[in-house]
């Protein structure tokens, strides 16, 4: 979208929700995007300015004045990025670890966003502002797979059908021990952690979280794991494998000397692969779903990265 857009509509036998939400529907935007349109007086009810709680009636006219997309206030940065797949409505991108997806206070630059801005010619806008839609976040140092919408349409229905569980995220963690069966099924709420407030935690009041694990392979103190998330929480892999008693390797928020535990001869094991591990060991490996204006089922894989790969290659050596 280079310019304004100038949108007509007549109110069928389907109206009689309120104008903000009746917008909605209809531009393909969400309803405070929609009821920001109203409030600017960018919208017109039969040619009169109308509230966002009006009500049109079959053969009421809407006319609508969309903007162009404001600049982004973040600065577009020169920053290595590898696309897996892109398109006019979306993009899939590996994201390396150590990456922040967000700008924030103490990371305003730097960022997936920040490279994305640069690396994007054709976004066209998410929320009347010129930047990618982030569909769903990848830790600080978690790398692998993401979806990244280029304006409002593919964002909201890439973010129902996350909401809906139709888009599916499978990871490769390494697991301090081993899983109790080969195949696991988390099922336990997770919510901010009770003291901690930059950790997550299982408590009885958190948010409905289900994560299937299933073990790849076996070396001598730890298991190479699939994560299958059928719900997407902060830190939800990190959180239950530490549930289980079985934590991330390399994690420093929730384990960070947890190799220390073991005795005997896994000790110095544990001792080796936690030098090894350079960060959490958690890569996002694949993603599937249907693409929001074509319906094609997509599917993407990644391998283990560089970092973890060779630590992966050395505990299957020496198990």
């Amino acid at each position: 979208m280079t310019g304004e857009q100038r949108v007509e509509l007549v109110a069928g036998d389907e109206a009689g929700d309120r104008l903000d939400s009746w917008l909605a529907a209809r531009l393909d935007v969400s309803r405070s995007r929609a009821a920001q349109l109203i409030e600017e007086g960018r919208v017109t009810l039969n040619g009169a300015a109308p509230k966002k709680r009006d009500r049109p009636v079959p053969g009421d006219r809407v006319e609508v004045v969309i903007p162009a997309p404001a600049p982004s206030t973040l600065a577009a940065e020169d920053i290595p990025l590898s696309i897996v797949h892109q398109d006019k409505d979306l993009l899939v991108i590996d994201k390396p670890p150590g990456l922040v997806v967000h700008p924030a206070p103490g990371n305003p630059t730097g960022t997936l966003v920040n490279a994305l801005l640069h690396a994007v010619g054709d976004l066209s806008g998410i929320g009347g502002v010129l930047r990618p839609g982030i569909v769903h976040r990848l830790d600080k140092d978690t790398s692998g797979l993401m979806i990244v919408a280029k304006h409002d349409e593919a964002h909201r229905a890439l973010s129902e059908a996350l909401k809906r569980r139709e888009i599916r995220r499978a990871y490769l963690a390494a697991a301090w021990g081993h899983l109790p069966q080969p195949q696991v099924t988390v099922d336990a709420p997770i919510g901010r952690h009770p003291t901690e407030r930059k950790r997550m935690a299982v408590v009885p009041d958190g948010r409905t979280a289900r994560t299937r694990f299933t073990r790849l392979e076996q070396w001598r103190a730890a298991d190479l794991v699939r994560a299958e998330l059928e719900t997407g929480r902060t830190h939800q892999i990190r959180v239950h494998l530490l549930h289980l008693g079985h934590p991330v390797v390399g994690d420093a928020t929730y384990a960070p000397e947890r190799h220390r535990g073991f005795g005997g001869p896994e000790r110095a094991w544990a001792a080796g692969l936690a030098k090894r591990v350079p960060r959490q060991f958690l890569h996002a490996t694949e993603l599937r779903f249907t693409h929001p204006r074509t319906g094609e089922p997509m599917r993407f894989e990644s391998p283990l990265p560089p970092d973890l790969a060779a630590a992966a290659e050395w505990a299957r050596g020496t198990t």
